[in-house]
């Protein structure tokens, strides 16, 4: 009977409730920085490290901002993205940033935050040993329109920071992103006269990065018009934009159980990664999480 037991017991540390054995995941404790103090209010990048991590190296750099309608959240949205990525010798950082439920914020002052995140990166790259001129911002639902807004917006700065540090990302990981905040858009009555100002796709220009939409078909907050136009005016200003479509699935579907869609959504983001030199040989996310 004890060997029983302790057979069940085995079995079940290594599968996930969802069928998946977790035997090679590699699990990264992040370690913290202030990157912002505003209003009496810390925000802080949680920064996860390669494990053989070599303070003499510099490393691209990928920085997540999680979901959550502007309202709520956290950093922890995202922590296995950046374990993973960080296993694949990445430095990945979850940002916290303002939110309307925590802090009695708006979508304008989340993304001034955001574009404070990207901008601390790359003004101390060297002391996080982070190569500068290859951070990657990556989020989804509403942490995928903060990325796309530090590429592409050129209000919401900080006035206090050195502006002569950009906030702009070198390339986008966009997961069912808000990216049209028109009428007839997700939240469109928040935004008011200033959606404008505040609509990734109303201001993509010339020299906008390479970026990567994963997007399910059947998503009712960011329905496929909404990509497919930003895709388009992407193309027309000479930028890459890749479209990975999932069939039938519905809004952050990759986050949802089972596993199988962050395995693949994840597989297709290292790829686009690899196509840009930022990540070498082939991506490992099917080794780490094995389908029994």
């Amino acid at each position: 009977m004890k060997i029983n037991l302790f057979f069940i017991f085995f079995i079940y540390s290594i599968m996930g409730f969802n069928g998946y054995a977790q035997n090679s995941v590699v699990v990264i404790k992040p370690t913290l920085r202030v990157y912002k103090t505003i209003d009496s209010i810390v925000l802080k990048l949680h920064i996860y490290k390669p494990i053989k991590f070599d303070a003499s190296k510099t490393y691209n750099c990928v920085v997540f901002f999680h979901g959550g309608g502007w309202n709520n959240g956290s950093p922890r949205n995202f922590r296995r993205q950046s374990m993973y990525f960080a296993s694949r010798g990445m430095i990945a950082i979850s940002v916290e940033y303002r939110l309307k439920n925590t802090h009695g914020t708006s979508p304008f002052q989340a993304t001034e935050d955001a574009k404070s995140a990207i901008r601390f990166v790359r003004q101390y790259a060297k002391e996080l040993n982070i190569n500068p001129n290859t951070i990657t911002a990556g989020g989804s639902s509403a942490g995928g329109h903060l990325a796309a807004s530090c590429a592409l917006l050129p209000k919401f700065d900080n006035p206090n920071e050195n502006l002569a540090v950009s906030s702009i990302p070198n390339a986008l990981i966009l997961l069912n992103p808000v990216l049209d905040l028109g009428p007839g858009a997700y939240a469109h009555k928040r935004f008011g006269d200033r959606y404008i100002d505040l609509s990734p796709t109303d201001n993509i220009a010339l020299g906008a990065p390479p970026s990567i939409i994963l997007v399910g078909t059947k998503d009712p907050i960011v329905p496929l018009e909404m990509v497919k136009s930003f895709k388009e005016k992407m193309e027309i200003v000479g930028s890459r934009c890749d479209l990975v479509l999932y069939k039938d699935q519905v809004h952050a579907f990759f986050a949802k159980k089972p596993i199988k869609y962050f395995i693949e959504t994840t597989h297709e983001i290292d790829k686009f990664l690899i196509s840009l030199g930022y990540l070498n040989d082939s991506p490992t996310i099917k080794k780490q999480y094995i389908n029994n």
